[in-house]
């Protein structure tokens, strides 16, 4: 095996919009240097970015790999300590114990024999939306129904108004966006206030009249087991309410866009309609909805793929590159709703694999079969090329929007 010669990356790397287009062929050429390469990020903070599909899947459950934010670099603790509850003591920025018991708490919310449960009504919410979408004969599919769809489920599930739908996009969007300025750090501390404001008054709510929601299960783990504590509480709301359905909001998106830009595929895909779960993980390979996994901390000295990679690194691990890595993927650069046995890691890997995975499969089967099968005409309302992705330098692979007609 050759040895790795890893190229430095600069932080501008991720924020160009050539990247936010087509990060594969940018990392189809990194690859074959290296599967990981330092990038410079603000801050002075170290990382790293994995990038081919056997190294991703290691770093993922590589104990090494921290995800708790004592390991964390300084300014990430400061945001912490000011009360960010999106990095706070959540699930997802733990490690066991702590993740295990946080875990456990709503883990029974998204089996696949609860999630099933769900289907008559995620199909219900398709079919309004999808009412409203045809008597205006064009819409941005995002705003119309890529997003107003898992917002509505999650909401209903954790017994948050869907009325106040339209803040948590605002408030979502921010919380995902790297803030590493000053100026960003403002604005993300405005949204965190917000945010704590919110649940602090939905909680207290529950503590008054409980209901059987999520919000309330999770207020009787915190007063009467004291399974979590009053930040965790927190945290954990706003974990469930963005992650429950940004990355469902971009499965579909870019599904349907993947979709409308190769007519083959959509032909298919009409034809056999029986395809649609596969097709599913085909989009979440070929074009899903998390670019890259959430940060991890090197705890000690290591190496990776031959990289030295020095303690109190960042490691991202890209899950869109390692998608399209040709050593586990034939033709991974072609979009084949027929292919069988994937193997992505859109929904990561290890215990940090994700909890909502039933659910954002199952949501985006019934989006996928209520399109095609309703909106038959369904088609780009502008050349695809002027179809924009994001390219904030976010952990989100998504586009900001996508205007349709039918």
């Amino acid at each position: 095996m050759p040895e790795p010669t890893p190229e430095r990356l600069p932080f501008e790397f991720v924020l160009s919009p050539e990247f936010g287009r087509d990060p594969y062929t940018a990392y189809g050429g990194l690859r074959g240097r290296s599967p990981v390469h330092p990038i410079d990020f603000p801050r002075g903070m170290r990382a790293f970015v994995v990038i081919d599909h056997e190294h991703a899947r290691r770093a993922l459950t590589d104990p090494r790999l921290a995800k708790g934010l004592d390991h964390a670099p300084g300014f990430f603790q400061d945001a912490v300590a000011r009360g960010n509850p999106a990095l706070a003591r959540n699930m997802l920025n733990s490690d066991p114990p702590d993740h295990t018991r946080l875990r456990r708490l709503v883990a029974g919310a998204f089996t696949a024999r609860r999630t099933a449960d769900l289907a008559p009504r995620i199909q219900e919410i398709a079919d309004r939306l999808v009412d409203a979408m045809e008597a205006a004969g064009e819409a941005d599919l995002l705003d119309a129904f890529a997003f107003p769809l898992p917002i509505t489920v999650i909401c209903e599930l954790l017994g948050v108004p869907a009325a106040d739908r339209a803040d948590f996009r605002e408030w979502s969007a921010s919380l995902i966006t790297p803030a590493f300025t000053e100026e960003a750090a403002r604005r993300r501390d405005a949204v965190n206030t917000a945010v704590r404001a919110y649940f602090a008054r939905l909680i207290d709510e529950r503590r008054r009249e409980p209901r059987d929601d999520m919000i309330s299960a999770l207020v009787t783990a915190r007063d009467e087991d004291g399974l979590l504590s009053e930040q965790e509480l927190l945290a954990t709301l706003t974990l469930l309410l963005i992650a429950g359905h940004e990355t469902t909001v971009n499965l579909i998106g870019n599904g349907v866009f993947a979709l409308l830009t190769r007519p083959d595929q959509l032909a298919l895909l009409r034809e056999r309609p029986e395809l649609l779960p596969g097709a599913v993980e085909e989009f979440l390979r070929y074009e899903g909805p998390v670019e890259r996994a959430t940060f991890r901390f090197a705890t000690e000295d290591m190496e990776i793929a031959g990289v030295p990679v020095p303690r109190g690194s960042v490691v991202h691990v890209s899950l869109g590159a390692a998608g399209r890595d040709p050593a586990a993927f034939d033709d991974p650069d072609t979009l084949d709703v027929a292919r069988t046995g994937t193997h992505h890691l859109a929904f990561g890997h290890g215990v940090h694999f994700c909890l909502g995975a039933p659910l954002a499969r199952l949501e985006a089967r019934i989006a996928f079969e209520t399109l095609l099968r309703r909106l038959p005409g369904i088609r780009l309302a502008c050349p695809p090329e002027e179809v924009a992705w994001r390219h904030d330098g976010s952990l989100i692979r998504g586009l900001r929007a996508l205007p349709v007609r039918f």
